[in-house]
């Protein structure tokens, strides 16, 4: 199956502006550029080994907004929506490049997609970095996400050891975005 220029055979995701970002549905010619992002050491220290086959798979596997800041691909941030009446949730996952690391593009991009899923009808969103990711764990409480608990040994790190995640969860209204 080839990666087309539209998203996925679901709903496509919309373009949804921030105030400075633009978050736009992923598509085959962001490959590369989201490929060097994983690549920077920093950023595979928790994404793990990724090369461009990977990476066109994981694009191919789920949903995602690839994020543009200054009209350059800056980001990725992937969504896992729950559509199920009784469990209508959203579950993120975001890389940045490292030249804008600390710049608060990271919570704008995810505070711009919470407002979209709440107005999808959404209550509760997740997200889950690595437990010693420090700067990712600030970001998302900045956001308004809470710790819930520690998934033991639930990613293998780029050194092949097992890691544990932290679980956190945000409800629509207890966001302030």
């Amino acid at each position: 199956m080839a990666l087309s220029d539209s998203l996925h055979d679901r709903e496509a995701l919309p373009l949804l502006d921030g105030e400075r970002l633009l978050l736009r549905p992923v598509c085959a010619d962001d490959a590369a550029a989201l490929t060097d992002i994983l690549t920077e050491p920093e950023v595979a220290r928790w994404w793990g080994r990724n090369d461009i086959d990977s990476v066109r798979e994981e694009m191919r596997a789920q949903p995602s907004f690839v994020i543009v800041v200054d009209g350059a691909v800056a980001g990725w941030l992937h969504v896992h929506e729950e559509t199920d009446p009784d469990y209508p949730s959203v579950a993120f996952d975001i890389a940045l490049t490292t030249a804008v690391h600390g710049e608060g593009y990271a919570q704008e991009a995810l505070r711009v997609s919470i407002r979209h899923f709440i107005d999808r009808g959404h209550h509760r969103f997740t997200i889950d970095p690595a437990v010693d990711n420090e700067r990712a764990v600030r970001c998302y409480a900045a956001v308004g996400f809470k710790p819930v608990g520690v998934l033991r040994a639930y990613e293998r790190a780029p050194d092949g050891r097992w890691r544990d995640g932290l679980l956190m969860d945000l409800l629509a209204d207890e966001f302030n975005g």
